[in-house]
């Protein structure tokens, strides 16, 4: 799909673009966007998710023994959590 021709409309007090529904299926769009001013120009594009793929990551770690503490003391305990902290 090349460039497509909108006009900016009014939507209540304010002002926005309307997209078609192929364009945004194209896109893979939903729930919120991002976007991205340029001087003559908008980028627009699906919000992304910080940890998105975290979940497998993980349990491929924990598949390959990959995943113990790097500190090497095996807990992870330390003389502030035993000071500063009143466990009960």
């Amino acid at each position: 799909m090349g460039a497509i021709k909108t006009r900016i409309v009014r939507i209540g007090n304010s002002q926005g673009i309307r997209l078609s529904k192929s364009l945004i299926e194209q896109c893979q769009l939903q729930g919120e966007l991002e976007l991205e001013p340029h001087s003559d120009h908008l980028i627009i594009r699906a919000v992304s998710k910080p940890r998105a793929g975290w979940e497998q990551a993980f349990q491929t770690m924990a598949e390959r023994g990959d995943d113990q503490l790097l500190d090497g003391t095996g807990t992870l305990e330390h003389d502030w959590d035993r000071d500063a902290w009143e466990w009960t």
